[in-house]
């Protein structure tokens, strides 16, 4: 029988750890394992195995080379191996910059599918810190946590794709008690960010019940279609006290210099926005955007199914057939610009009234213009 296994998540070390402590307090027999990666550009991590009230090993790892990678490959996944038949629950704490996706998807390996099996992605968010983490521009160099030698990541990046890609969120006790009135407007303003940015995702708040984390295996697979470009469960509309979220959909084409024109407006006007668009001078290939914090990155992440032969559908995972039949106009097929924007005081007859202004016109040409994204973005893609 393999063991279950646990990520947890965040860059708020504190809310981790008290997540951490619970799980090994409510699943006796767990343990957890952690790495510190302070010393990793020089190739040197510090490895702890604990319980809930003994520590049971700390070693220093050398690493060939120091990244995230290595350390998932040449030390967590031994380790895990090691101790599975000695534990009821291991807990993977991971370090604050990681992101959890590459470990889930290492730990997911047919190989070892016998002896673990990865049953939960928790992310810890400390509700003081988190709202203003999420608007924070500073790359992780900046603020002592990288996760490698050249990390060129930015805090409020890292904690979006922790907060999108867990299946559970989880607001630990870290503030005083009893608690004063503001740290329940703390609380409050943590839930209804969340809420916004991941409004799918199980939501624990101090005191209430951790989600089952004992099951079947989670699929790598179902998890990455829940955040890739192509297949992402986006956030739908939305208005709270504090936060909005706009939603834009069209099915006619950008135009690549004015909508390259309204980018910055659309990156400083939200705290997090995504999706998926296409240029009219580009039909076959989607594009991603992905922004937080006033950082945004577009990537060419692949054909438009419509511009697939109808052989080539076979190929393609049924989450994305999903995804395009959805999506699917007679017009246009897949293609579709989806964009999801999220900040406080959001206008969204604003911003609509912005990116429809980037659309082609009737009867304007799709061919001949400038292409202001072609110094960013990689073309020479096949598939």
């Amino acid at each position: 029988m393999s063991v279950p296994v646990v990520l947890v998540a965040g860059l708020h070390a504190t809310a981790r750890a008290a997540v951490v402590d619970r799980l090994l307090r409510e699943h006796p027999g767990g343990l957890a394992i952690h790495h510190d990666l302070r010393e990793i550009a020089g190739g040197l991590v510090t490895r702890t195995v604990r319980t809930a009230d003994t520590v049971l090993e700390q070693a220093a790892v050398r690493l060939e080379h120091g990244c995230v990678t290595c350390t998932v490959r040449e030390d967590l996944v031994p380790q895990l191996l090691r101790y599975a038949r000695q534990a009821e629950l291991v807990v993977v704490d991971l370090w604050d910059c990681v992101e959890p996706r590459s470990v889930a998807e290492a730990l997911a390996h047919p190989e070892w599918n016998g002896d673990i099996r990865l049953t939960g992605v928790l992310t810890a968010v400390d509700a003081e810190l988190m709202p203003t983490d999420i608007c924070r521009g500073e790359r992780l160099t900046e603020v002592g946590k990288p996760g490698a030698v050249a990390d060129e990541r930015y805090l409020a990046e890292v904690l979006a794709h922790q907060i999108e890609y867990a299946t559970a969120l989880v607001v630990p006790d870290t503030l005083p008690a009893p608690l004063p009135p503001a740290g329940d407007d703390d609380l409050r303003l943590c839930r209804e960010i969340l809420g916004h940015l991941a409004p799918m995702t199980p939501v624990t708040m101090p005191g209430e019940p951790l989600p089952p984390l004992t099951g079947p295996a989670l699929c790598p697979h179902e998890l990455a279609a829940r955040v890739d470009p192509a297949t992402a469960q986006l956030p739908c509309q939305a208005h709270t006290p504090a936060v909005d979220t706009v939603v834009w959909r069209r099915t006619a084409p950008l135009h690549p210099a004015r909508f390259f024109d309204a980018m910055d407006v659309l990156a400083t006007e939200s705290v997090r926005s995504r999706g998926r668009f296409w240029l009219a001078n580009r039909p076959d290939r989607m594009l991603a955007w992905d922004a937080v914090a006033g950082i945004v990155t577009v990537e060419d992440v692949g054909p438009w199914l419509a511009a697939l032969p109808d052989p080539a559908w076979e190929t393609v995972p049924p989450a994305r057939r999903l995804a395009a039949s959805l999506d699917w106009s007679s017009d246009h097929g897949d293609r579709v610009q989806h964009l999801v924007l999220t900040g406080p005081g959001l206008d969204p007859h604003q911003i609509y009234a912005l990116l429809d202004s980037c659309l082609l016109g009737p009867g304007e040409p799709a061919t001949g213009m400038d292409d202001p994204f072609a110094d960013i973005l990689d073309l020479n893609t096949t598939g």
